[in-house]
């Protein structure tokens, strides 16, 4: 297994890719797409009301307020073959950190390039934000990959913790700073356009700058073994082929295909929440841009000690049991979201502390517990299934919160929509024999599951 120097090395794409998960694609560029595509759609609408001109979005019509999540629901599609396919070929690299930094630069590069978002041409930013959320989705199915060879099986849940805690820290401290920025920018003789577009450039200079450290520091992975160096032959032929065997092959391990339609629901929960919270706050409760991020700088900091907190009561009553206790408190934030009233900030803090405690504990023991169910040498092609329903890249959530608003245009609707997700995910997983599916993975149980 890897060195305690390499995990430090791999915590830190965690450290790197939430600057842009945090600052864009959480906090800004929901609202910003929003109020650019509504000023294209109805220059003249009335502070306060809802623009019911749709806009053409890739050859649909939709609403001005629907434009972001019927977004990120196309960029999880496009993204889905893309990061199946990488996922495929990157397994058998003998330099998977090399994948990871060539998709963390360019997908830093359509992040930076958000800087140039103005006025009305939210198109450009629709097709930026395809970009940036397929190289975020992509190189993490290599991230997550990585774990199984620098961590052993009893070590996964306090790794993967602690990468999700960094990954907190990090995209809190930016966060921190694009709030100053944001907060006194007359100070610093700008507009507040500006600071919003220097915000967006600076997650992903962030992400790009960062990425160099796991590069670096991973160059010396553990070697395959020779059967494994064989399959990476095989699938240089023909990944296609492979993918398809992949495909094939998922249908031997059924405990595994069970933690994924799990996952499925309860992670498209948690991301819709995440990514479209932001929105909800703003659009729904009336609250200031520098509120919402005073409130996920706080979920940030929360989050890090939660992943932390999480990942020691793991080592006590097990992944399944812990994950299971943080879906249902998602269960109720979001319940308690739909209630929420308006103007009230105190509550807004106090709902964004609850989302942080669980936020990063329920994503960091998923990641470990379907690293045991995953057959070992195909880590990063079993990862691609996993990552498209991973953070960023959901689209039931996305589609029902964009659908349900679409036709109710209320965002109350829309948000208490997604406790169907949970409820869901959360009987699956109830289901899902951990013991049973690790054996029949070939990999090594855990003392404690």
């Amino acid at each position: 297994m890897g060195s305690t120097r390499q995990q430090r090395a791999w915590y830190f794409y965690d450290w790197a890719n939430s600057a842009y998960i945090t600052t864009t694609a959480t906090v800004i560029l929901g609202p910003y797409l929003t109020s650019l595509a509504t000023r294209a759609a109805c220059p003249d609408l009335p502070a306060g009301e809802v623009c019911t001109t749709p806009v053409n979005l890739l050859g649909l019509w939709v609403l001005p307020g629907a434009v972001h999540p019927f977004l990120v629901t196309i960029s999880t599609i496009v993204t889905l073959v893309a990061l199946l396919i990488i996922g495929v070929v990157a397994d058998r690299s003998p330099r998977p950190q090399l994948w990871l930094g060539a998709l963390a630069w360019v997908g830093a590069a359509a992040a930076s390039a958000m800087f140039f978002l103005a006025d009305t041409n939210w198109q450009l930013g629709a097709v930026l934000m395809i970009i940036a959320n397929l190289c975020v989705g992509s190189s993490q199915v290599i991230y997550d990959g990585i774990l199984v060879r620098i961590a052993a099986p009893d070590d996964r849940d306090r790794v993967s913790s602690r990468g999700w805690a960094l990954g907190y820290l990090g995209g809190g401290l930016l966060l921190a700073l694009n709030l100053v920025l944001m907060t006194a920018y007359e100070s610093f003789g700008i507009s507040y356009a500006l600071a919003i577009r220097i915000s967006l450039l600076s997650a992903g200079l962030w992400w790009g700058l960062f990425t160099i450290i796991p590069v670096l520091g991973l160059r010396a992975l553990p070697q395959r073994a020779e059967d494994e160096l064989e399959l990476r032959a095989q699938v240089r032929r023909s990944p296609l082929r492979q993918l398809a065997n992949t495909f094939a092959d998922l249908r031997n391990y059924p405990q595994t295909m069970l933690f994924l339609a799990a996952y499925l629901f309860y992670n498209d929960g948690i991301q819709t929440v995440i990514g479209q919270s932001s929105l909800y706050a703003q659009s729904e409760l009336g609250m200031s841009t520098s509120n919402v991020m005073v409130t996920f700088l706080l979920t940030q900091f929360v989050a890090f000690g939660g992943a932390l907190l999480f990942g020691r009561v793991a080592g006590r009553l097990g992944a399944k049991r812990t994950v299971l206790i943080g879906i249902a408190i998602w269960f109720g934030v979001v319940a308690v979201a739909f209630f929420l009233p308006v103007g009230v900030f105190g509550a807004l803090l106090a709902l964004g502390a609850a989302i942080g405690l669980v936020m990063g504990g329920t994503q960091a023991l998923s990641r470990s517990m379907y690293s045991q169910l995953v057959p070992r040498g195909r880590e990063a092609e079993y990862f691609s299934f996993y990552q498209a329903m991973e953070r960023g890249t959901s689209w039931l959530g996305t589609l029902t919160f964009a659908l349900v608003f679409q036709f109710s245009q209320s965002y109350r609707f829309a948000i208490v929509a997604l406790v169907v997700f949970f409820l869901v995910g959360g009987l699956l997983l109830t289901r899902v024999d951990m013991r049973k599916g690790i054996v029949a993975a070939g990999n090594e149980l855990p003392k404690v599951l």
